[in-house]
């Protein structure tokens, strides 16, 4: 009967090791920082259109250390279940002037950014669907700071 006792707590001792590795796992990839792959036309130059994988962080931006310049992925205000990846052009009460449609012509809008929100724009301007189009979008729609490509 030892022997099974023997084994039985040696089952034990490694099920809590792997428990605690798939929790800290979790822990790191939800709330700390994960690799993520992002593809599109919308990042050029910074990222490839056939596909990066980045690092992204996901306390800066819940401590307010985010600005302009920096990228940051952003939840979809068109589909939830989708996550892009843009450059913060304008924090809550910064003037922003963009180009309404950079394809066809030069004319140009001028904004401020409303309190809680970011203006986010992809590198490329004529292949990105952006604030241009959304609007400013609500901070509490960013997701995660990028800080490795």
């Amino acid at each position: 009967m030892g022997k099974w006792k023997t084994l039985a707590k040696a089952a034990i001792e490694l099920a809590a090791i792997v428990a605690k590795f798939i929790c800290l796992y979790h822990v790191t990839d939800s709330y700390l920082f994960s690799p993520t792959i992002v593809s599109g036309p919308s990042m050029l130059p910074t990222l490839n259109m056939t596909g990066d994988v980045i690092l992204a962080e996901y306390v800066s931006h819940r401590l307010g250390k985010v600005g302009p310049g920096d990228v940051v992925l952003v939840r979809s205000p068109e589909n939830p279940r989708k996550t892009i990846s843009k450059r913060i052009v304008g924090m809550e009460g910064d003037t922003v002037t963009y180009l309404v449609d950079p394809n066809f012509s030069l004319r140009s809008r001028t904004i401020m950014v409303p309190k809680g929100h970011v203006w986010i724009q992809g590198d490329n301007m004529y292949a990105s669907k952006d604030s241009r189009h959304y609007g400013p979008i609500p901070y509490g729609l960013i997701l995660g700071k990028v800080f490795c490509r």
